[in-house]
């Protein structure tokens, strides 16, 4: 399929020929919220932790004796019943991430650009690149009337990233940082023509195994 190209100035630099087996396949939502699921999970710190009865501070002595007291018997004051007590079953420090398989994570990225295009929030423009102040590259937004955009390019220009680290809704990654959880939460997929070779390389199904990897977790 045709789609044109466009230039940050909002101008016209031809058209370029998308690959179907990429942009035009069928969006599987479910998919996709695996992968989301999988890149949200990889995120989480799992630095939860609460103490249990061994690891609260406090007197081993028993605190009463067994019998005749008219109590229940009692072994320790760090007992969970206890207000200064440990917790029972509490969280504790782990990974929360877990494998999912590479074609899965392929998959859903196809579903994620397929969806883009077919909701017809798919841009591609010639380059990114050429702008050092964000308030240049904020301009030149609010023409083309971006407000919610992800940016790929194939190589990303350190100036150009810099410039866009200031406006909100407006992020910029590589091609091999582009993931599904990133394209879904912004409004418009923007990217380059060097992008859409990049993508293209990424998501060949005779790609090597290196170049399938996704860092989806790092968005």
């Amino acid at each position: 399929m045709q789609i044109d190209i466009k230039t940050l100035d909002n101008g016209s630099a031809g058209s370029v020929e998308l690959a179907d087996e990429i942009f035009g396949a069928e969006p599987r939502a479910d998919i996709m919220a695996r992968v989301v699921h999988w890149q949200q999970s990889r995120r989480r710190a799992g630095t939860h932790k609460t103490k249990g009865l061994s690891e609260v501070s406090g007197t081993t002595k028993k605190p009463y004796r067994q019998k005749g007291t008219g109590n229940a018997r009692q072994g320790s004051l760090r007992a969970p019943q206890f207000r200064t007590g440990g917790v029972v079953h509490g969280p504790v420090v782990r990974d929360h991430g877990y494998d999912l398989p590479k074609k899965v994570r392929r998959l859903g990225l196809i579903s994620a650009l397929s969806q883009k295009q077919a909701e017809g929030k798919l841009v591609v423009i010639d380059s990114a690149g050429g702008i050092e102040k964000t308030k240049d590259l904020n301009a030149k937004l609010r023409v083309l009337g971006w407000t919610s955009a992800l940016i790929v390019d194939a190589a990303v220009d350190p100036a150009f990233l810099r410039a866009s680290r200031n406006i909100r809704g407006v992020d910029v990654l590589p091609t091999i940082g582009a993931n599904v959880y990133d394209i879904l939460r912004h409004e418009l997929l923007v990217v380059t023509s060097a992008g859409l070779e990049g993508l293209k390389a990424r998501l060949s199904p005779t790609s090597s195994g290196k170049s399938a990897e996704t860092v989806e977790n790092a968005a």
